[in-house]
């Protein structure tokens, strides 16, 4: 068992859309992130995925309309639901996922990252 300092964890690195593992549960991870600028359209098939923002501001575009959510607030995106995150200014995300899930879900694309770093 160890604690984990979330703003310790962020201040080692700086790329964005490169999810880092910081911690695993049952058969999930513990992902934080970065994200600026725009994502893809994308799904994932047999899991969900939670956002949580930790610092600045995210939207979750969805094909019904966007979602903004601000730092301390988090959002359940269910299996199977097409998102598009982006964010004006760079914003710190902690997701919460089934160690199977790919960062572009349904997409294999130059922004896929099979193998994710551990933190």
């Amino acid at each position: 068992m160890e604690i984990v300092n979330i703003a310790e964890k962020l201040s080692s690195f700086t790329d964005h859309w490169s999810p880092k593992i910081i911690g695993e549960l049952n058969g999930q991870q513990v992902r934080l992130s970065k994200f600026k600028g725009e994502f893809v359209w994308h799904h994932h098939e047999n899991e969900d995925e939670m956002f949580l923002v930790i610092k600045g501001e995210l939207t979750l575009g969805f094909r019904d309309g966007d979602k903004v959510l601000n730092e301390g607030e988090f959002i359940i995106v269910p299996k199977g639901v097409e998102h598009k995150p982006s964010a004006q200014e760079e914003v710190s995300v902690l997701m919460f996922e089934p160690a199977t899930a790919l960062n572009t879900g349904n997409l294999d694309n130059d922004l896929t990252i099979m193998n994710l770093d551990r933190i």
